[in-house]
């Protein structure tokens, strides 16, 4: 990090999920001022659509809250929801920032009444719940939602519903007239905590997702173990809405391939394993198989793969499923793989079958609105070619999100050395 003299004293901070937020309240907390660039209408990022964390199995939601918390006491933030940085110039101590602001068409007025809600009658996709299920087109994003304001559907602005909905709203919060805005901020320091995506595994054909009506991934199982999930936590089956008791968990969807996504995102196997448990406290009589190329729960996290492997109604098989069917009639999913310890072709039936698919950075996804040094796959390097931007959580390579909140506090201590006089 080059010296800065004089410098802005001011960070941006780049992305508000889990890392993002860390790296905001510990800069802000140390008196520096923070303007916090969310592209979704809520903060949180992926920690929030989660069901519970490993290895305690609580729920996101209290730390969230202590964070939102720290957020509403804190004047030295400025919160951008709906929001992504679309231009960057200048370096460290004087970046000029351009930020670009979706129209919620709802206003601070917003009390979370939703009485806007009960007056529209359209259905547009649910995006917090990965498309499983709809919502009116004037709808709070999730029940825990940080703002704690509604979002009108673009789809139904200049309608009559859209007047209808204004009307419902006694404060005065729903603005149709709202346009897209994009403003510019003068920064010191860009903390860059964009995240990630998990791996389309529509493209491993053997697979069968989006083909296979019983076969998911572990973000939508996440959301259907949830009590604010499409299902009310009740893990069922996409095809008909029955509870599954038999489930498989096919590790390395995708991942540690050269034809799809090369590296161990790390957490997968701890995300089965978590995952598996939300059956077996449910159901007496379920059954988890998870097939395996070998088991990364290292260090502090060996305990807790230990105590889920004990369970009796846990099987581990290691290897590598080469195939996955599904009878059209009954829904069930058949998988078959070679068993690595025994040589013997498995061939299994189940009511559903969850792809543990690893993290893709988003910055291989959408390309950065400014020249950043990324490695091969697309996460932030530590050294960057514009001094004054740091890379944190996700986006810097894959991790938990206690590691992530570790990783925010090191890039927040960065961004406050950059501002500093040396």
């Amino acid at each position: 990090m080059a010296d800065v003299l004089n410098a802005n004293r001011s960070i941006l901070v780049a992305g508000g999920g889990m890392s993002g937020l860390s790296a905001a309240l510990e800069a802000a907390e140390a008196g520096i001022p923070v303007c916090l660039v969310e592209r979704e209408p809520y903060l949180g990022g992926r920690v929030a659509r989660m069901n519970k964390y490993f290895p305690k199995l609580c729920p996101p939601s209290c730390g969230l809250e202590i964070n939102f918390r720290r957020i509403r006491s804190n004047p030295l933030i400025r919160v951008f929801t709906m929001a992504e940085v679309v231009k960057i110039a200048g370096e460290a101590g004087n970046f000029d920032v351009s930020i670009k602001v979706a129209p919620r068409y709802v206003n601070e007025k917003c009390t979370g009444c939703g009485l806007c809600s009960e007056a529209a009658s359209t259905e547009v996709p649910d995006a917090f719940n990965y498309g499983l299920q709809t919502v009116r087109a004037a709808y709070l994003p999730h029940e825990f939602a940080y703002p704690m304001r509604y979002v009108v559907a673009p789809e139904v602005i200049g309608t009559p519903e859209a007047e209808a909905i204004k009307a419902a709203c006694p404060y005065g919060a729903v603005d149709l007239d709202m346009q897209p805005d994009t403003f510019d901020l003068n920064v010191g320091v860009i903390v860059w905590a964009t995240g990630w995506q998990p791996y389309d595994a529509t493209g491993i054909a053997y697979y069968g997702l989006g083909k296979h009506r019983n076969v998911i991934t572990n973000v939508v199982m996440e959301r259907l173990a949830s009590p604010g999930g499409p299902t009310g936590g009740r893990i069922t089956r996409p095809s008909d809405g029955v509870e599954a008791g038999k489930i498989a968990f096919v590790q390395c969807a995708g991942s540690r391939d050269e034809n799809h996504l090369p590296y161990c995102s790390g957490v997968c196997c701890l995300a089965s394993l978590k995952q598996a448990t939300y059956l077996l406290e449910r159901t007496e009589n379920a059954s988890v198989t998870i097939f395996y190329i070998d088991i990364r729960a290292l260090g502090k996290y060996e305990s807790f793969f230990t105590t889920v492997r004990s369970d009796p109604r846990v099987n581990l098989i290691k290897g590598k499923p080469g195939e996955i069917s599904e009878d059209p009639e009954t829904g069930m999913v058949t998988v078959q793989v070679e068993d690595q310890a025994t040589g013997d072709i498995v061939k299994d039936q189940f009511d559903l079958v969850v792809l543990a698919v690893g993290m893709v950075p988003s910055c291989a996804v959408d390309t950065p609105p400014t020249q950043l040094a990324l490695d091969e796959h697309g996460f932030v390097l530590g050294e960057q070619p514009v001094p004054g931007i740091v890379g944190t959580g996700c986006a810097r390579k894959p991790v938990d999100v206690a590691s992530s909140v570790q990783d925010a506090t090191a890039a927040a201590l960065k961004a406050i050395q950059a501002t500093c006089r040396r």
